[in-house]
């Protein structure tokens, strides 16, 4: 899809955003970002953002998913907002959210998500397994906490007409309790970053900055390029390493028509170095080929890096040949999802984690993402640490799935409209964390 193309897209959804307290005699200026606080559930590990839908304003909890095309939620139980409006069939806002069909007459009581003549979209949760349901498309307000480059609280940046999808309850299986439905960050001209961009102005960037911890907040952050951390004031977007950001060409969701290539976040991984030494692998897993297999991409649908089998194997091999050289032995595994464990016995501890050999990521610019310390290992029982990667099997459909693990306590900025990635080093390291940007 060419850039143009794909902003007429967003535009046909434009409805400019505005402050909660806003008036017609006093209008408020322009945010130079748009902040959404995000949450790790202990239970599941997944990631929760807190937004405002409807008329009047209510908190909606919803998974953070860089995967997901729009944003969906619940609206069977007690969804009642006066700004809600169903998208009628045939309209071209049902081409643009990739409709696939009509909902010609709900045979129940009308309420959001039931009413006839309503295009229909297919709703991916992840986490139910082997079967898709579908959604009436609508639109309703939604609002995030502004920011003028001080703390949040300066206001709510209300968006009217926001496009969304409505489901019902049975779609919640697998999230995490409280969450009512899926935010939805991919490279579809309805998802939130592309909505915010196009109504607000503001540049089509933003960055996840997940937290490690379920006590603490992390942060998502759309339009802002200056990322300053507390207490020493440190402007990390000028700390950032880039690589580009690459399309798959051929879709990987689980719904698609011909010739729709994948709206998720892709990268060109080149080699992996663990203890600075080359993995031996096969580097046609690491490019997508023509059928879309392989390459490289970035989700928080999955809590840990995953890895084609062979890709696996040879990880964990050479991962155990560099951690006895650190006089670190092989353990046999604990039940659990990690098959590469290891004695903490020799293993020292250190600001930001246990001091192990480190797995790099080498892109064809030759920049590197370092994976290393608590990004690295998990604790699997006392004295056991093992290696935080999956094993996805041998028909993975993409070779290098990196997860929420090794994106947690690092901004990772997502400059959609340069086409690249940026991300930091563990801000840990720095002697601060994703609760402490100064927005």
């Amino acid at each position: 899809m060419s850039a143009f193309h794909f902003l007429f897209l967003c535009l046909l959804f434009l409805t400019p955003i505005s402050n909660a307290s806003t008036t017609a005699t006093a209008r408020q200026p322009r945010p130079n970002a748009l902040v959404i606080p995000v949450k790790k559930d202990a239970k599941t590990l997944q990631y929760v953002a807190t937004i405002k839908m409807r008329t009047p304003l209510a908190p909606v909890n919803v998974f953070v998913d860089l995967s997901g095309p729009f944003l969906w939620v619940d609206c069977e139980d007690g969804y009642v907002s006066s700004s809600y409006r169903p998208t009628p069939c045939g309209s071209p806002k049902c081409e643009v959210a990739k409709s696939s069909g009509c909902i010609v007459e709900c045979h129940s009581a009308p309420r959001p998500g039931c009413t006839n003549n309503t295009c229909d979209v297919v709703l991916d949760n992840p986490f139910i397994k082997d079967f898709l349901y579908g959604g009436g498309l609508a639109e309703d307000v939604i609002a995030l906490q502004s920011s003028g480059g001080r703390k949040p609280g300066g206001g709510l940046a209300v968006v009217r007409q926001f496009p969304f999808a409505c489901a019902d309850t049975r779609n919640l299986q697998g999230l995490a309790v409280g969450v009512k439905g899926m935010l939805g960050l991919a490279r579809t001209p309805v998802s939130l970053p592309s909505q915010l961009a196009s109504k607000s102005g503001l540049p089509h960037i933003f960055s996840l900055c997940l937290p490690s911890s379920t006590t603490s907040n992390g942060v998502m952050i759309f339009g802002n390029k200056h990322y300053v951390s507390l207490p020493d004031k440190i402007d990390y977007s000028k700390l950032l390493t880039y690589t580009p950001l690459i399309i798959n060409p051929v879709s990987t969701a689980p719904s698609f028509r011909v010739g729709d290539s994948s709206y998720e976040y892709f990268i060109q991984v080149k080699s992996i170095n663990v203890h600075g030494k080359r993995l031996p692998i096969n580097r046609k897993l690491l490019s997508i080929n023509k059928d879309g297999f392989g390459g490289t991409k970035i989700s928080t649908r999955t809590p840990y890096t995953s890895l084609h089998t062979s890709i696996y194997e040879a990880l964990a091999e050479a991962y155990s040949n560099a951690a006895a050289s650190m006089n670190i032995s092989r353990v046999e595994p604990p039940l659990g999802d990690f098959p590469a464990c290891f004695s903490s016995k020799n293993i020292e501890h250190t600001a930001t984690g246990p001091r192990v050999p480190a797995v790099d990521l080498v892109f064809e610019d030759n920049n590197v993402w370092r994976i290393s310390g608590s990004d690295l290992m998990v604790q699997a029982e006392d004295g056991v640490m093992c290696l935080a990667f999956g094993d996805e099997g041998e028909n993975a459909r993409t070779s290098i799935v990196i997860g929420g693990r090794q994106l947690e306590e690092k901004l990772v900025v997502f400059d959609v409209a340069s086409s690249k990635l940026g991300f930091s080093n563990s801000l840990v390291g720095g002697g601060t964390n994703c609760a402490n940007f100064n927005l």
